[in-house]
């Protein structure tokens, strides 16, 4: 195994570890910034309680996602130092605004609204939340511009060997990154929405001691995971329309499409090893494709032995498929986990509607169940993003190849990966830890309430 592919592990493990904790993030600090509004405005001192409760768990969980991802800013340094030295006068630009501006924007305030409770009025400890919120997401913003020129670079000239910028408002203004961020946003959204509907559905079931909490929270979580997962899916349509304009490649990798069609069926599944030659069976969509790729039904998809032929001639000789298997599944579970969102979230809407919260056993284990559901849509989403762009590490303009450091050998990056897996992985257990402890322990503040049995019983 040589640096490369060790490089790519370690930055790749590192990135979904920090992932796993930046959506909850992102939608439950607007999430606890409405509920505290709400407490402003009615003067109700339940909605205090449901502010501090939730804004509790959102503390676990921020801390967490602070501690996984300063370490991937170092990765570009050393493992990566030939990307950096090729692209930092882009690249470091928002990269060096996220942290100035918005990450000590949200960390400045966020430590006033935990010490600020009783000590501010009312209506500005609410106002210090948003200020957490917008901060949060402008640091994803940030983010994202960094990205989005990772998979379309814009606003640079290559000057002595090196990328510099030379159009900072194309960054931003960057077609990509205003599909990605919305699109992000929303996964947030509904992230923290199932979050809370599932917290709140066991508590209710519980009996646990503040009922109208946990109703309330109900009602407010179905309407925000409902909202998310619709939105996010609309977006993801759009996103994927841009995909196929601008990385052709990953858009037919993501379906395994190696000939060109038009019409273009959709893959729901495909046994076989994807190479184009060994299919042994494919359940497709007629048409399906098209209408998802131009909204219409005759639309051309490019496949990949066409395109292979022209990134051929355009750039040399060289392989420009990403891994398939990877490209394809993760998609397929990204999609299957946000229909599956919007079915779960359908009938906790149905009950909210109707004033029955009063969930059946199987009704909350499917709630609970549903918790993990945004995290699997997160993660094969950036996969998809990440290992789709492949063998780029900028698209059209260097290879992942080409931006590995000379200096840094494959033992050392192998002991450091394994040392970041075991860390990030003693973090994440420790995370889920805390946040089952303190979302079973619920309101009281005491004992925990006890899990959900699976006794016949109970049903």
């Amino acid at each position: 195994m040589d640096a490369l592919a060790v490089a790519r592990w370690q930055f790749a493990i590192t990135t979904v570890y920090h992932f796993f904790f930046v959506p909850l993030t992102l939608g439950l600090a607007i999430l606890v910034a409405i509920m505290e509004t709400i407490y402003v405005r009615t003067g109700d001192e339940m909605y205090k309680r449901m502010t501090k409760f939730w804004g509790k768990l959102f503390l676990i969980n921020f801390a967490m996602g602070v501690v996984t991802g300063i370490v991937m800013e170092f990765q570009f340094g050393m493992n990566w130092s030939e990307y950096a030295r090729y692209v930092g006068d882009v690249f470091g630009a928002p990269l060096a605004i996220e942290a100035l501006m918005a990450f000590f924007l949200e960390s400045t305030f966020l430590g006033i609204w935990i010490f600020g409770w009783d000590r501010l009025p009312k209506g500005v400890h609410a106002g210090v939340m948003w200020l957490v919120a917008i901060g949060s997401n402008l640091s994803a913003l940030w983010i994202l511009v960094a990205n989005s020129w990772m998979q379309h670079p814009v606003g640079y000239a290559v000057e002595n060997g090196r990328a510099v910028m030379t159009d900072f408002w194309a960054l931003i203004s960057n077609h990509y990154v205003w599909h990605q961020f919305p699109h992000v946003i929303f996964a947030g959204i509904s992230t923290a929405g199932f979050f809370v509907l599932g917290i709140s559905a066991y508590h209710l079931y519980k009996r646990s001691s503040g009922q109208e909490v946990w109703r309330r929270s109900f009602q407010i979580a179905t309407v925000y995971a409902l909202i998310g997962a619709v939105l996010v899916g609309l977006v993801g349509h759009s996103q994927a329309q841009q995909v196929h304009k601008d990385q052709p490649m990953k858009f037919a990798a993501a379906e395994a499409l190696w000939e060109t069609e038009a019409p273009a069926s959709l893959s729901l599944l495909t046994i076989g090893d994807l190479s184009g030659t060994k299919e042994v069976f494919s359940i497709r969509l007629p048409y399906a494709m098209s209408l998802l790729t131009c909204n219409n039904l005759t639309c051309e998809v490019r496949g990949m032995n066409e395109l292979q032929a022209e990134f051929e001639a355009t750039y040399g000789p060289g392989d420009y498929r990403p891994p398939i298997p990877i490209a394809y599944w993760s998609f397929r579970g990204m999609l299957t986990a946000g229909l599956l969102m919007i079915l779960v979230a359908l009938p906790a809407l149905y009950l909210v509607l109707r004033g029955k919260l009063d969930p059946a056993p199987r009704a909350i284990r499917l709630l609970l169940l549903a918790i993990p559901l945004p995290y699997l849509a997160n993660t094969s989403g950036w996969i998809l993003a990440e290992v789709g762009r492949q063998p780029w590490i900028v698209y059209g303009l260097l290879f992942t190849e080409n931006g590995v450091s000379t200096i840094v050998g494959a033992g050392t990056v192998l002991f450091s990966l394994l040392t970041f897996a075991l860390i990030y992985g003693g973090l994440m257990v420790i995370d889920v830890y805390l946040l089952t402890k303190y979302a079973r322990r619920g309101l009281s503040g005491g004992k925990e309430a006890p899990a959900l049995t699976m006794a016949p019983e109970a049903e």
